[in-house]
């Protein structure tokens, strides 16, 4: 998990890498659709519980597992197609 990230700031740049878009043009931002503050809090407060958290965002289900990684992939999909950032 990077540690010097924000999760909330990950997911971004994951779902932006997944449209093949700019982090800035991705509407609505991610802090109107989750609590940015919290999730970051979580995943930053995990060193011994195992967590996950999953949510839709922008017709793209995101996935944050205990170590930090996140999955997302279209949220119609298999998630076997996916784009993973660590």
């Amino acid at each position: 998990m990077s540690k010097t990230v924000p999760t909330s700031i990950r997911v971004v740049q994951g779902v932006a890498a997944y449209e093949d878009v700019e982090p800035i043009d991705l509407e609505p931002p991610l802090h109107e659709v989750v609590d940015t503050d919290a999730l970051d809090a979580l995943f930053r407060s995990t060193h011994d519980s195992s967590v996950a958290v999953e949510f839709t965002y922008r017709g793209t289900h995101v996935r944050i597992d205990d170590s930090g990684e996140i999955e997302v992939t279209a949220a119609t999909e298999d998630p076997g197609s996916s784009t993973a950032v660590e």
